[in-house]
């Protein structure tokens, strides 16, 4: 690996950008592929930037066939983080589910007494203000933000923040009603509606869900759905 390209490399990883680092085992040639561009090495055909996206979205390095011949692609992917606004009882069963698939867990409220380590063993707790909370965790592209107060004193600055970053996924509890309301806001803030269609609202797939721990399947199902096939 030539200087030019390890250091391009480094700079990726360290913005949190998504990175496939693509060689040709026969010519030994390379090329770093970083949010879907070409930025170091040669210019490949569109096959291996697609097999590169398929990569990252997989999170799996490996072989793949192209028309440059057979290459192995190596993934950088940053890691996965989840912010969960609100200490509620659905919290308490996401957490562990999303923790079981991958994710760095944060716990977001400013009630102390909701926000406790014996409610969230081993889980990190933020006792800000959700908006100072999210402003300091900097959701990137691999960052999940769920809302699940459906008080607009904590939801929707949470909601603020993170739609003026660049989280995969946003998400609010909430009736169609309630999200409606939130909508509203949100617009009184100066977010415009192709901002507002990031929200997933009511959060979750429609599963029927009742119980907390149902309503914790679907948002992590959605949740999942987006990161693996792109918002729908």
């Amino acid at each position: 690996m030539n200087l030019d390209l390890l250091e391009r490399l480094n700079e990726a990883r360290a913005a949190k950008r998504a990175t496939c680092l693509v060689r040709f085992l026969a010519t030994e040639e390379q090329v770093l592929i970083v949010d879907g561009a070409v930025v170091a090495g040669i210019t490949p055909s569109t096959d291996v930037l697609d097999a590169a996206a398929e990569a990252l979205r997989r999170d799996r390095s490996g072989m793949a066939e192209t028309s440059h011949g057979s290459a192995f692609l190596q993934v950088f992917n940053p890691p996965l983080r989840l912010a969960i606004v609100g200490a509620v009882h659905i919290a308490q069963a996401l957490a562990p589910m999303a923790a079981l698939a991958g994710y760095a867990v944060t716990i977001v409220d400013p009630r102390r007494a909701f926000a406790s380590e014996a409610r969230f063993p081993g889980v990190e707790i933020v006792c800000e203000w959700p908006d100072e909370a999210l402003e300091a965790l900097e959701p990137d592209r691999r960052t999940a933000v769920v809302t699940l107060t459906h008080d607009p004193k904590i939801d929707d600055p949470a909601l603020d923040v993170a739609l003026r970053g660049e989280a995969f996924y946003i998400a609010a509890l909430g009736s169609r009603r309630t999200h409606a309301g939130r909508l509203g806001r949100l617009r009184e803030l100066g977010h415009d509606e192709a901002a507002l269609a990031r929200i997933h609202g009511p959060a979750g797939l429609d599963i029927g869900a009742v119980s907390p721990a149902e309503i914790a399947i679907s948002v992590l199902a959605e949740m999942t759905k987006v990161l693996r096939q792109g918002a729908v």
